[in-house]
């Protein structure tokens, strides 16, 4: 049996616990050396996995939950592709790229799939788990050996490749970057495609602005276009879809398509939107494993199979259960709620607001009743985040009025920063929000605290967080809260497809049992059609004029904003999960000739795997 262990030392502090996980050891007790002792800088803790039982006492003794043990089969070692250290993440395996295929990476945030691309790209020479004596590039080679890797590793080894990537967290380009778009595109232009880039993604606009005044979404679709201009034999994108919107993310997936020269090069795209994923890859691997502690890559699957497998959690080749229960989407669309109820939660009058920049907002007289989920979608600047403003009482309308027949109200704004939190540590923001959330048998800190991993940041500053860390304490703390409406705007942002399904399932425990409200405000069409009754669809011209609808039920909703978009939706049969039809395929022809841009009933295309 194989061991890892591994210790987070932004968690450990020697200096401010009592060591047990030392003393309690029992291996420590018995033999002459040691399976965890003080680190020579007194830093940290240190566990030997040659020497550690695997008892899991020093797990529980931790007080700032930074020690991980798992144990894996013995068979698995051989399979070593890279550690950062001496009791740090431990990769196994590699995505199996292959030329003229897009390859669609899935996996959990801390399994290993920015690693794999540094790996791939060149950024970072493997090691082979052995972080004192790195091999070299010639038994790095060997030992994948019999499979596709050995030629491109080789290649890599020997600057034959030439990779490009889109990384992952979009604002660290303000730092790095100084300029205009244009500017900065045309220096990045090397197969002479800048304007026709340009003109795909819709940059016009932003040409003359500096990058460091760029929005998240500009600043997403600026990098891919300057990825897609490069001259290049390998192109990875690590999370394409971030602060955009449905409308954006296809054109997105299309334009990897249209504009690479996908027979001669190789390209892998790690995304959380599965729809996306689903619309723009031809094969997916699935990284599992424990966060942060290991990850392990799959064998290539096809598409459909490869993501209902992993929404399924089990890996049939690898035979391996990767999570407890499978996934499943609800298939019939039902009347809305009113029926259930006897008064509306929330009302509001034909709504108006004007901007100074000209923009105005017209919303349609709605209602939301008790125990009902509302969805938000629609384009970016078209007034979505104005018209939860207006719920919450932030914003005031111009004309009309919102009857709000609620005590408390529980909001999560789109964008976050310290500011928004009252107190200045993770813990005392969740006590003040609802003291179960921090006791560890109630279901609020097992279903949404523990399995977002926010209780291993309990004992941070606020304004020590980063972007995805502060996203999950401020659906944590929303959630946590108790309210009769709940207001989310864009909870999915930074969150990997557990996590977003995590948060989803307790909006839905959270309405069912205490009967409430909850409108939310998600680009993953996915994620709305998991969570949702019922869903407001915003249109319009962004930045200029947004029209809003009243609450209709999703067939209908989904129906009319995919017809302005000319896409069509299809369901899974296994899974019920929604899925992109090919345009121009039979049933995109056949939907769109039926008006049926949103198919309820499960069917698989022809030719699918």
């Amino acid at each position: 049996m194989a061991r890892v262990a591994v210790i987070d030392r932004e968690y450990c502090k020697p200096s401010k616990c009592n060591l047990e996980c030392i003393r309690f050891c029992p291996v420590n007790r018995r033999k002459t050396k040691k399976a965890i002792e003080l680190s020579p800088d007194g830093k940290h803790a240190v566990i030997y996995e040659d020497v550690c039982i695997g008892c899991g006492i020093c797990v529980k003794k931790c007080p700032f939950n930074a020690i991980s043990i798992v144990n894996l089969p013995e068979e698995l070692e051989a399979n070593v592709v890279h550690r950062y250290g001496e009791n740090m993440f431990k990769l196994y395996n590699l995505p199996m790229l292959k030329m003229g295929k897009v390859l669609g990476i899935i996996g959990r945030n801390g399994s290993g799939k920015t690693t794999s691309i540094k790996i791939l790209s060149g950024l970072l020479k493997p090691n082979l788990g052995r972080y004192n004596n790195p091999p070299e590039w010639d038994e790095i080679i060997r030992s994948f050996r019999g499979t596709e890797l050995q030629n491109y590793l080789k290649k890599l080894a020997n600057n034959e490749i030439k990779a490009v990537v889109k990384i992952q967290y979009v604002e660290l380009v303000k730092r790095a970057l100084k300029g205009s778009v244009k500017d900065l595109l045309k220096k990045a232009d090397e197969r002479g495609l800048a304007r026709d880039v340009i003109d795909y993604l819709g940059l016009n606009r932003i040409l003359d602005r500096n990058v460091r005044q760029l929005s998240g979404g500009e600043l997403q679709k600026f990098l891919i276009a300057a990825v897609i201009v490069k001259d290049a034999h390998a192109y990875f994108f690590d999370e394409p879809c971030s602060y955009l919107d449905v409308r954006e993310r296809l054109r997105i997936a299309r334009a990897i398509h249209e504009l690479l020269p996908l027979n001669k090069v190789y390209t892998a795209v790690v995304e959380h939107d599965l729809t996306i994923l689903d619309y723009i890859s031809d094969n997916v691997v699935v990284i599992y494993g424990e966060p942060g502690v290991y990850g392990i890559v799959s064998k290539p699957y096809g598409v459909r199979t490869g993501i209902n497998h992993y929404l399924e959690g089990y890996l049939p080749a690898e035979n391996m259960r990767i999570r407890r229960e499978s996934i499943r989407f609800r298939i019939l669309v039902t009347e809305r709620i009113k029926a259930k109820t006897s008064y509306p939660m929330l009302q509001w009058s034909r709504l108006e607001k004007t901007y100074s920049s000209g923009f105005k907002l017209v919303v349609e007289e709605g209602v939301a009743y008790q125990g009902e989920v509302i969805g938000i979608i629609g384009p970016n600047g078209i007034g979505k985040t104005t018209f939860v403003k207006m719920l919450s009482g932030e914003l005031r309308p111009d004309n009309g009025e919102v009857l709000v027949g609620v005590e408390e109200l529980s909001y999560k704004p789109q964008e976050l920063s310290p500011k928004v939190f009252t107190e200045e540590t993770v813990a005392a923001n969740l006590r003040k929000a609802n003291p179960d959330s921090l006791n560890p048998a109630s279901w609020i800190y097992s279903e949404l605290v523990k399995k977002l991993r926010v209780n291993k940041l309990l004992d941070r500053y606020i304004e020590d967080l980063s972007g995805g860390e502060l996203q999950k304490v401020a659906i944590a703390v929303a959630l946590s809260r108790k309210a009769d409406l709940y207001l989310l705007d864009e909870p999915s942002a930074y969150l990997d497809v557990e996590e977003r399904l995590t948060v989803a399932r307790v909006i839905r425990r959270i309405i069912e049992e205490r009967k409430v409200t909850a409108f939310i405000v998600e680009h993953d069409l996915m994620l709305q059609n998991f969570v949702c009754d019922s869903v407001m669809v915003f249109s319009g011209e962004p930045g200029v004029q947004g029209i809003a609808t009243k609450p209709t039920d999703l067939k209908t909703g989904f129906n009319n904003m995919l017809k302005e978009l000319n896409i069509t939706f299809r369901r899974d049969p296994a899974t019920g999960r929604p899925r992109v039809n090919k345009p121009g395929s039979y049933l995109d022809r056949y939907q769109k000739l039926r008006g049926e841009y949103y198919l309820l009933e499960p069917v698989r295309e022809k030719g699918e795997e």
